[in-house]
């Protein structure tokens, strides 16, 4: 009896695992839709994020979106290490979760790992994004130049905090080099 309640405990404790690491968008955010794919692609600049262990000691941060022939989307993040004096490149790929006019996505760096990337705000030119992981850990204020007005950059902190970040965290990206 004892052996079988500790593997009904355990297997509960897995599934809870399992099916809270496919969460793809943090409960409170809404994915943009309608959504256009083609819009999207191209380079982005990082305007702000919260840092992680890719992107540690990196400026002139950049994501470039492209299709692959496979349907999914090619994804190629740059950033200079300014430290080091040198640049870090990292490929990956990105597929919708459900429809492709619902800007809910998956990315993987690494084999079959994914993690949710979601465009929660964009303008109706598709110049600055605002982007939300899958939980308050992952956030990105993009702009598809080096900057971004600051009207823009209130509304998207003010939407951010309706969800549950703390922005206060948020590191402000420098680009001071030319591409190299």
């Amino acid at each position: 009896m004892k052996n079988t309640l500790l593997h009904y405990v355990g297997g509960l404790f897995l599934l809870t695992i399992f099916f809270s690491s496919c969460q793809t968008i943090p409960p409170k955010a809404t994915a943009v839709s309608p959504f256009d794919k083609e819009k999207y692609l191209g380079t982005w600049y990082e305007i702000a994020r919260f840092d992680f262990f890719f992107e540690k000691g990196l400026d002139n941060t950049t994501a470039n979106y492209s299709l692959r022939k496979d349907g999914k989307i090619k994804v190629l993040n740059r950033g200079y290490n300014k430290e080091k004096g040198k640049w870090k490149e990292s490929e990956g790929k990105a597929k919708f979760v459900d429809s492709e006019n619902i800007a809910m996505l998956k990315v993987s760096f690494f084999g079959p790992f994914y993690a949710g990337y979601n465009v929660i705000a964009i303008d109706k030119e598709y110049k600055y994004a605002l982007i939300a992981g899958d939980s308050l850990d992952y956030l990105w204020l993009l702009s598809r130049e080096t900057t971004m007005p600051e009207s823009v950059k209130e509304n998207y902190l003010k939407i951010a905090k309706e969800i549950g970040y703390d922005t206060s965290q948020l590191l402000w990206i420098e680009h001071d080099l030319a591409k190299k």
